[in-house]
């Protein structure tokens, strides 16, 4: 075990929760730096609590340290706090294990979930002293490789860069680090082991091997690699089987609660749904599942090796993974002896689900959630929403029997196609569902008298690789107004007093709607926004959107441009080059049909050919399934 510590006594007395900072937690990897090949430090740049919470580093944490020849190690985001002492006092920043300065590492390995973290990435880099632009990085820096979600368009950060991975990373990162050890043993140079990665590792995006071009208007002209043998398209990498996947069985457990402070089982990847706004819902099909036998294993495994109170299960949706029914029984069974709670996000509400919650969880406790997105059935089927107001009702009438009495209804606001109509029925649909609650719970059994009922609206943001990808996005005034609107139509209602409601920040969606849809151009504009003093823009109280605007007008670049107009259909956008195996085709059919508010069947009613079949795997080949 490492002694060693990077910060002083003095220093971590000075700051909030020293604990994120030390290192040594219970299942952390410390291995000998003098008998491994490659250190990786694996980044996620927000605080400690949030990026402990994260399965896929958990996950590539287990997988990069089962490799003898490799040690990896975590690094986060230094709060505030830290963050100006670090400066002052000149000290680099450092991996948690070791405690060593991550300058010294082979690789830095940054994953990059939201859009809001982009100006962390640079307090990251900064901060370990290696050069923000990877042009200008030596030899005697880390490779800078990113993954995750955002890298489907890495554009906007295409400058701080050196390598991005597209798609999952249980597939390649053996592969990469093969490559790294030959180009090392051969002598040879930073510049050549990032030629021979774009042109022979699948997945691997090399920004500095692509240049684009931009038209008068701004628009993105063309795009492409600038040497022979640099592939054009970039496709991503998929575990195409779930059931011989690496899965963490001994998950570090933090000193401090965390965001998600219990164990994680993920029981499938991808959706079968096909919500038109949600982006991980392309991005991760085909669905896959995991074998319901090694989950019972894991989750046996998991629980012995942490000493965890509770258990999640994992997926984009949890009520479509087949055997259900079958873990959750196992799960109740084991858990019930050790005093272990099971969470159960993503479910849809019915009669099952609400027998289950009621044998795990006290009633009192808890809130039911749903998510109906839309106010109105029109504009549900405009994004594919699958969800009518007969099933909210009744899963809602169902948990008020069951003694529920509190709701939680999550909305978004600004969709295409939206109307005042539309939003009207968001107070229209949590006035029905208090009605519900009176019409359903006699008065002597009402706990505090009334049913308690908080509508939540989010901002629209159009993401790649969604149908809605071309799709306008309001400007802040609009997504204002229509809060305005749907808090009118709240205050109208006969049982508004038992509703609450909440709205979301709007200036924060609209940039994340820039950086979103960005081009290679904003890679200034994040820059000058951290050099402006801007860190962790997700969180409320750091955020400074005039910082943001007076960045992209000093770099010549406005945020309608990549926001407020709807884009045609045959223009070249910026994500055009990655291959995410759901083709454009079907995404434009998809927008046209949203146009008419027709919905599409979910994967296991029939197929609607989006491309994902290709991969060979999962819900794809799953016999007696209809195709297109």
């Amino acid at each position: 075990m490492h002694d060693k510590l990077a910060l002083s006594d003095d220093i971590l007395l000075q700051i909030e929760k020293p604990e994120r900072y030390i290192g040594h937690e219970y299942n952390s990897v410390v291995k000998d730096p003098e008998t491994v090949g490659i250190r990786f430090a694996m980044c996620f740049p927000d605080v400690y609590e949030i990026g402990m919470s994260h399965l896929g580093i958990q996950i590539l944490y287990h997988l990069l340290n089962s490799m003898p020849d490799v040690w990896c190690e975590r690094v986060y985001s230094p709060w505030p706090d830290l963050d100006r002492i670090m400066r002052k006092e000149q000290i680099p920043l450092f991996a948690l294990e070791s405690q060593d300065p991550i300058r010294d590492f082979d690789f830095l390995g940054i994953t990059i979930q939201y859009e809001m973290c982009y100006t962390n990435i640079l307090q990251i880099l900064d901060l370990a002293r290696i050069p923000l632009l990877a042009a200008q990085r030596g030899e005697d820096c880390p490779i800078v490789i990113g993954g995750g979600p955002c890298t489907y368009n890495p554009e906007p950060l295409a400058d701080f860069f050196d390598i991005f991975y597209i798609g999952e990373g249980e597939t390649r990162y053996g592969q990469l680090l093969e490559l790294y050890r030959e180009c090392k043993a051969q002598g040879l140079g930073r510049l050549e082991f990032l030629r021979r990665t774009a042109r022979e590792v699948p997945g691997m995006y090399v920004p500095r091997f692509y240049e684009a071009a931009y038209g008068q208007d701004g628009v993105l002209q063309s795009f492409g690699p600038i040497e022979e043998g640099i592939p054009a398209r970039v496709r991503k990498e998929l575990v195409t089987d779930l059931k011989d996947a690496v899965y963490p069985d001994k998950p570090v457990v933090p000193f401090i609660k965390v965001t998600q402070d219990r164990v994680v089982l993920e029981i499938q990847r991808g959706c079968i749904r096909g919500c038109r706004f949600c982006q991980a819902g392309q991005l991760y099909r085909p669905v896959r599942e995991r074998d319901v036998e090694t989950l019972k294993q894991y989750a046996v495994q998991l629980l012995h090796n942490t000493g965890q109170e509770e258990i999640s299960l994992s997926s984009l949706s949890s009520s479509d993974y087949s055997a259900l029914a079958e873990l959750v029984d196992f799960l109740m069974e084991t858990c019930a002896g050790q005093h272990t709670n099971i969470s159960l996000p993503s479910l849809r509400i019915d009669a099952f689900y609400l027998d289950v919650m009621s044998k795990i969880q006290d009633v009192k406790k808890s809130s039911l959630t749903f998510a109906p997105e839309a106010g109105s059935q029109r504009l549900r089927n405009v994004i594919n929403k699958g969800l009518t107001e007969e099933m909210i009702l009744n899963g809602a009438t169902l948990a008020f029997q069951g003694g529920w009495n509190r709701v939680k209804l999550y909305f978004m606001l600004g969709l295409p196609t939206e109307t005042p109509e539309d939003i009207r029925g968001i107070g229209e649909l949590a006035n029905r569902i208090a009605a519900a609650f009176y019409e359903t719970v006699p008065k002597e059994n009402r706990k505090n008298g009334r049913v308690q009922i908080v509508v939540s609206t989010a901002f629209f943001v159009p993401k790649p690789f969604t149908p809605f990808q071309w799709a306008a996005q309001c400007v802040p005034e609009e997504f204002l107004h229509r809060a305005y609107l749907t808090r009118t139509a709240i205050s109208e209602q006969l049982n508004q007093k038992s509703i609450k409601y909440n709205w979301h920040e709007a200036d924060v969606s609209v940039m994340e709607g820039v950086l979103a849809r960005g081009d290679r151009r904003l890679g200034k504009v994040i820059q000058k926004v951290y050099e402006k003093g801007g860190i962790f823009d997700a969180w409320g109280e750091y955020y400074d959107d005039s910082r943001w605007r007076e960045a992209l007008a000093e770099c010549g670049l406005s945020a309608d441009f990549y926001t407020h107009r709807e884009r045609p259909l045959d223009e070249l956008l910026p994500w055009d080059f990655i291959d995410c195996g759901v083709t454009k085709e079907f995404l434009k059919r998809e927008w046209e049909r949203a146009q008419r508010a027709e919905p599409s069947a979910n994967c296991k009613v029939k197929c609607e050919g989006c491309g994902a079949a290709g991969f060979g795997c999962g819900i794809c080949v799953i016999p007696g399934r209809k195709s297109s």
